[in-house]
């Protein structure tokens, strides 16, 4: 179960990186808002560690940003 929800979060992450690649802003920004409670669901179930999910959401964060 838990491969399972590892592999739902990173596909999310996997859309927005793909956004971020592509310089498509706005599709990148749609894509975050999604994956952001994925990616905490996965911290309240035990998945991923609290610091992990707070790096990813920010490194992400910071990429779209700078495309702005």
């Amino acid at each position: 179960v838990n491969g399972d929800r590892r592999g739902r979060i990173r596909t999310f992450i996997k859309k927005v990186e793909l956004a971020i690649t592509a310089g498509d802003a706005e599709q990148a920004e749609a894509a975050f808002k999604v994956a952001q409670p994925e990616i905490h669901r996965g911290v309240a179930k035990g998945v991923f560690h609290k610091k992990t999910a707070s790096r990813k959401l920010s490194r992400l964060s910071s990429r779209i940003k700078a495309l702005k």
